[in-house]
């Protein structure tokens, strides 16, 4: 199956959906409980919000390179990354809230600038990976939505939007793993009958089948797979996103 179409003004305003969803989980977190562990090993969920928040600035890089033909790296380095994070780990929640906000509105204001002559501009991203600039938006919402889920404050893999998750089910597929040399052969296959190829192309797929967001949780590292029917293989190590 092919990627799902992109639609930038359709995506950035799903950020938006997500981060104020995102903000309203936070808000009911205190500055105790702000500190305690998120799902991601040896982070805080002070770590996470802190990562949203550096994250949404270095996607606003990238859009205004794309709007301005002007190379702006999404971070000064990897090391300044690590260290932006650190730093803002332990803040008091007001903080969090603060930069959280503020950030957003960068992103969103950002977004709003980018014309649509300028969508199929590609910038670079950590690690040397080519995006499109039109393909921003779904970076972000995957950002928003898949750490809300690691702030482990109730909010789980099947509360994903349907539409993020058909989206990001496409890339995932499409993009990301597919031709991944450390991916085996796989189909992707939907209980509605959507079948999507990835991974390596030698050997025979295995055929691993359950709801889109059992997969995408699943790809993600969310989950462990159950819910999953591989035919009784055992499910592949998939690499970290």
């Amino acid at each position: 199956m092919t990627g799902t179409p992109l639609d930038f003004r359709h995506d950035a305003a799903a950020v938006r959906e997500a981060t104020d969803r995102l903000l309203v989980s936070v808000g009911k977190l205190d500055d105790s409980t702000a500190r305690e562990p998120s799902l991601l090993p040896g982070w805080t969920r002070g770590h996470v919000l802190a990562h949203l928040a550096r994250n949404a600035d270095a996607l606003v890089n990238l859009l205004n390179w794309a709007r301005t033909d002007v190379r702006t790296p999404m971070y000064a380095s990897a090391e300044a990354r690590a260290a932006d994070i650190e730093r803002g780990a332990d803040r008091p929640l007001a903080e969090h809230l603060t930069d959280l906000r503020a950030t957003a509105t960068r992103f969103d204001a950002a977004a709003a600038a980018l014309p649509a002559d300028r969508y199929g501009y590609e910038v670079e991203m950590r690690n040397g990976v080519v995006e499109r600039a039109d393909r921003l938006a779904l970076r972000r919402l995957a950002e928003v939505e898949l750490h809300h889920v690691d702030l482990d404050v109730g909010y789980t893999v099947d509360q994903l939007p349907p539409g993020f998750v058909t989206a990001e089910l496409s890339f995932l597929a499409t993009v990301k793993f597919a031709g991944h040399p450390k991916v085996p052969a796989l189909v992707l296959a939907t209980e509605d009958g959507e079948r999507w190829p990835t991974g390596r192309t030698d050997g025979p797929p295995l055929t691993v089948t359950g709801s889109p967001s059992a997969l995408v949780g699943w790809l993600t590292g969310r989950t462990d797979g159950t819910g999953l029917d591989s035919g009784g293989v055992p499910l592949p190590e998939v690499p970290p996103l």
